[in-house]
């Protein structure tokens, strides 16, 4: 993500900020009314949004710090660290869910104005859902992981609530109160698996995972159209970094081009990769096709091997 569009996120993580806010006043009204534990568990994920578009908002606040001398290749992880810590302020809102509805289950209470309590409920749900829906696309728009991961999160919200209210439903049905803290646990075991995914995406981007499939397809697709005239490639390696792409490969040409007309080449290939896939850094290394050595790194490990040659060796 550039700096433009990095500083283009953070209105929408204000807005979550906002719907968080105003969510967790209608759905913490909606429980003071009907005692219900799984209206508080709905609350409390509420809770756990706006703690999350708050450091949302940091994350974003940081990633739109431009390159400096400590940060050379930019400030754009800092996103994994807001979903890093989303998930895990999500497990404890799980666990103190589980925890009231155990206590429930051993002493179901009453409950009072379902009616009002669930249509509360169910404008907060449209509430959240319009507002996922916003930042879903402005996530995909702008390659922001932490407003793709808000809306995620809003998203689970949504479907919590919905099953919330369907429990409820029944409980008034049926006067099985038992309902009410099995429903919250369900909303637990729910809020749970989100919190999984999003630890298990923060540790991937963390770990420099490769690019999509998709965005290494396009890569070869291009480099494809060089090749027909007998230049050759090898070594591609890709990162993600949250929104931004770090691509990097080697170009091989014959030994006899001139510096000039490699350079040139590897610029014509650079830009046509950061034309293909925007907010990419591409780096290329030339090398003679003659040369044996330059075929010796074409492999993930650049480790140098027993028995190489110091020329080897200091490559």
């Amino acid at each position: 993500m550039n700096v433009s569009s990095a500083h283009a996120t953070r209105p929408y993580a204000l807005l979550s900020i906002a719907a968080a806010v105003g969510t967790i006043a209608i759905k913490f009204g909606a429980y003071v009314l009907t005692g219900s534990v799984g209206l508080l568990s709905d609350a409390a994920e509420s809770g756990i949004n706006l703690v999350t578009a708050l450091v949302t908002f940091w994350a974003l606040t940081v990633a739109a710090r431009a390159p400096d001398q400590t940060h050379p290749f930019g400030h754009s992880k800092a996103e994994y660290f807001s979903s890093g810590l989303e998930g895990a302020l999500i497990l404890l809102a799980a666990v103190g869910i589980a925890v009231t509805a155990v206590g429930r289950l051993f002493d179901p209470q009453p409950l009072e104005q379902l009616g009002l309590g669930m249509v509360l409920s169910l404008v907060a749900t449209a509430l959240n859902g319009g507002v996922a829906a916003v930042l879903t696309a402005a996530g995909k728009r702008l390659r922001s992981l932490a407003l793709q991961a808000d809306a995620q999160h809003l998203l689970t919200d949504v479907w919590t609530s919905a099953g919330v209210v369907v429990g409820l439903v029944l409980v008034q049905l049926t006067g099985w109160l038992i309902l009410d803290p099995l429903i919250a646990l369900a909303v637990a075991v729910n809020i749970v698996w989100a919190a999984l995914r999003l630890l298990r995406e923060s540790a991937d981007g963390l770990m420099d995972s490769a690019l999509s499939d998709e965005d290494t397809r396009s890569i070869e697709r291009i480099l494809a159209g060089y090749a027909e005239g007998g230049l050759q490639f090898h070594a591609l390696r890709t990162r993600q970094a949250a929104s931004r792409r770090f691509i990097s490969l080697h170009v091989l040409v014959p030994g006899a081009w001139t510096v000039q007309r490699g350079h040139d080449l590897c610029e014509e290939i650079e830009r046509a990769v950061e034309a293909a896939l925007p907010q990419s850094y591409v780096t290329t290394h030339l090398e003679p096709l003659e040369d044996p050595l330059s075929w010796a790194d074409a492999e993930l490990d650049r480790t140098p091997r027993s028995g190489d040659s110091p020329k080897e060796k200091r490559r």
